[in-house]
């Protein structure tokens, strides 16, 4: 009867040795994460700290905010490997992109190839304010054009909190989950909290990402998760295997 009450672990003590991040900011002056290289630093030997093993990083592409190109992003990953490689920091370090799925991510697609995760795995989110008004026929046309869409933190769109439906129709969409990990600990709010662990319970998250930005996301993994059972966690955590680059 005491493991009713048995103490929760920490999120920290829940990423295997072997854990490869597909989802973080870890490159200086690109977007909204690492501001400088000695931040790229700190971060990543945090997440090493952790048990993680290999490292995609995924910088954001928004039109008027975050204008990135795939050159520049492709730059930016050589240097910051240099970087990591002479302050002694060594771990697998790639690139994709996080795509914001608005008119100028559909002529990227249609016209040219995007920054993927793995294969055809492409990372993509929405505006936290509302979905895009042509939500699937993007996600139609993106897997016409033979990408496999990743929606980066589902549990974040507050607008889908009160129609679970809506969830289950962007997974019949061909949409995969990535969960973000501090949703579990209540980094977000309770509200996330409790979504983050409704999709775990029903199986639907594919894969997990830190989406580490800077020093107070690193502080949160100290934190112990508040998921009631943490079996799927653990589960969708291992599911990052899938992205090993071998």
């Amino acid at each position: 009867m005491f493991t009713l009450f048995k103490s929760k672990p920490v999120l920290k003590d829940l990423i295997p040795n072997d854990y490869i991040d597909i989802h973080s900011h870890l490159m200086p002056g690109i977007d909204d994460g690492a501001k400088t290289i000695e931040d790229t630093f700190r971060l990543t030997t945090a997440l090493q700290s952790f048990g993680t093993s290999q490292i995609i990083t995924t910088p954001h592409i928004i039109q008027h905010v975050w204008d990135n190109t795939q050159e520049q992003i492709l730059s930016k990953k050589e240097s910051t490997k240099v970087a990591l490689e002479q302050n002694n920091i060594k771990i697998p370090f790639n690139v994709a992109a996080e795509y914001l799925m608005d008119d100028q991510f559909v002529r990227l697609f249609e016209t040219g190839e995007l920054l993927t995760l793995k294969d055809n795995y492409v990372l993509v989110e929405m505006s936290y304010i509302n979905p895009p008004i042509q939500l699937y026929a993007i996600l139609f046309d993106l897997q016409v054009a033979g990408y496999i869409p990743v929606l980066a933190h589902p549990e974040r769109y507050l607008f889908y909190h009160n129609n679970f439906n809506e969830y289950l129709k962007l997974k019949k969409a061909g949409c995969l989950f990535q969960l973000n990990l501090l949703a579990v600990v209540g980094y977000y709010g309770f509200e996330i909290t409790k979504i983050a662990e409704m999709l775990l319970q029903k199986g639907m998250y594919d894969n997990v990402g830190s989406d580490v930005h800077h020093d107070n996301h690193i502080a949160a993994f100290n934190q112990k998760v508040k998921v009631k059972d943490i079996v799927p966690l653990t589960e969708a955590i291992a599911n990052n295997n899938f992205f090993r680059n071998n």
